[in-house]
């Protein structure tokens, strides 16, 4: 835009003649006065100058008009998906594009040395345990170079590439555990730690169940921190005040509905409603909620790391990495329509199936629940639940740009219903204690409260609708008749 104003004006300069046209002298100081804004968009990572201006997003659907997915094309711009290494310029550019070759030659190298080298694996020594883990790496650094990047790019999408693969390989032993009986389980964990495959003694925690403060006292320890920091992150994760409250009272419910099979779900009430729902539950789903309305209002405005100025202002920009690149806000409206409404259903269920599958678990494998393990797929689950709810919100709520369910919704997905499988499977004769008849009829009240619900809400409506679309075409073939 300047350079035609510069050639003008060299043109005209010994010429003495008039100015430059009134629209010429307009762009040039647009041009020049002007502030570039890639450096500061929240869409961009870039230094001012090193690409150029970023190419503008694709318009959703068909000249605006949204797609559906049944009879969406392809080919269109709006369905293709640009990775993150191709579409963000960024000021370390050797940290955003993959080192192939480099990390291939480093792997093997690693590998080479760990396997050969005598002083690694002496002779007589078990080596299953790191020919498993060498494995482990050697997968993870193929997932972090090779898998599609997620809707998160903070702290790097590498980063976010290493979760989905940590979370194939939990798949894919769950695959190999769902073909293994419960005892060939339980002496395979002894690989792991030898100080397992030892029963666990049954314990209740409704013994005294007087709401005194002596009882509440003695109910306050460790496990009502971790409560309150797994609430707070299924905020994170969830974003919605009304679903969080919906899932902490549905999981009490379970707790009552399968006590006859775990003990430890057998707690007094002042414990399910009190000290869990109304204390620890709502304490950390309020400062989740609290946090993300604090990313929602902030303000994102990035500059690359070469950009900034002064040692301090790079020391936060490095620490801001690891901070949300942007955030979106969730709003599920389980009664704006039928698919609104079927997966809020979904998600409630599955967050409930994850939510029972480490007692289940860690009861028939006998673990405590302070086990690593344990505690590592309470983590695990938590971070691949982070991006594939946004993912599942964005398949839902704008179907023009994701027209198929995210990766790692899928995998997650997958992995929860195989647990389920898994669970199924080695409870058979474990729990010989019949399902109470309360319960069965609590239960069938609420799946068809769950069922009438949609019908009101929904089909009454269309119903309606449908009506009144046939006696319109009623009356114009009358109008034709006469």
């Amino acid at each position: 835009m300047i350079l035609p104003d510069v050639i003008y004006l060299a043109a005209t300069a010994g010429a003495n003649t008039s100015p430059p046209p009134p629209f010429l002298s307009t762009m040039a100081s647009a041009d020049v006065d002007e502030p570039i804004d890639s450096p500061t968009s929240p869409n961009d990572d870039s230094d001012a100058g090193l690409s150029g201006p970023p190419e503008p997003e694709p318009i959703p659907g068909i000249d605006g008009t949204p797609v559906r997915w049944y009879d969406a094309d392809r080919t269109e711009p709006y369905t293709r998906i640009t990775p993150f290494q191709e579409r963000v310029d960024t000021s370390v550019e050797f940290f955003y594009k993959p080192p192939t070759l480099i990390a291939l030659a480093l792997l093997l190298a690693f590998l080479a040395y760990t396997a050969i080298a005598p002083d690694v694996l002496a002779e007589g020594r078990d080596k299953r345990r790191v020919g498993a883990y060498a494995a482990v790496t050697a997968f993870l650094a193929f997932g972090i170079l090779q898998f599609r990047d997620g809707p998160f790019i903070r702290p790097h999408p590498a980063f976010w590439r290493a979760v989905l693969g940590v979370n194939l390989l939990y798949e894919l032993a769950l695959v190999f555990l769902l073909f293994q009986d419960l005892p060939s389980a339980r002496g395979m964990l002894l690989l792991l730690d030898p100080r397992l495959g030892v029963p666990l003694p049954e314990k209740g925690y409704a013994d005294d169940c007087a709401l005194t403060p002596r009882n509440l006292w003695s109910a306050l320890d460790v496990f009502c921190v971790a409560h309150t920091l797994g609430w707070f992150g299924k905020a994170m994760i969830l974003r919605d005040y009304w679903f969080c409250w919906i899932l902490s009272v549905a999981f009490e419910l379970a707790e009552y509905s399968l006590q006859h099979q775990l003990p430890n779900f057998n707690e007094c009430w002042w414990d399910h409603w009190i000290l869990d729902v109304l204390v620890c539950n709502w304490i950390g789903t309020y400062l989740g909620m609290k946090t993300c309305q604090y990313f929602e209002v902030k303000p994102y405005a990035w500059r690359g790391l070469r950009a900034t100025r002064g040692l301090r202002s790079k020391a936060r920009r490095v620490a801001l990495q690891f901070s949300p690149h942007d955030w979106t806000a969730f709003a599920w409206g389980p009664a704006r329509s039928l698919k609104n409404y079927l997966c809020v259903v979904g998600l409630l269920a599955v967050f409930l199936g994850a939510e029972l599958a480490p007692f289940y678990l860690k009861s028939l494998l006998w673990m405590e629940p302070d086990h690593p393990i344990v505690v590592m797929r309470l983590a695990f689950i938590f971070l691949c639940a982070l991006p594939a709810v946004r993912e599942l919100f964005q398949y839902v709520n704008d179907p023009r740009r994701a027209l198929r369910m995210g990766q790692h919704v899928a995998l997650l997905l997958a992995t929860v219903l195989t647990e389920g499988l898994v669970i199924y499977k080695w409870s058979a004769g474990q729990f010989p204690a019949p399902l109470p008849r309360a319960v069965r009829w609590g239960w069938a009240a609420g799946g068809a409260a769950l069922v009438l619900y949609p019908g009101v809400q929904f089909g009454i409506p269309a119903a309606r609708r449908w009506v009144r679309k046939q006696k319109q075409k009623g009356k114009g073939r009358r109008v034709k008749g006469e």
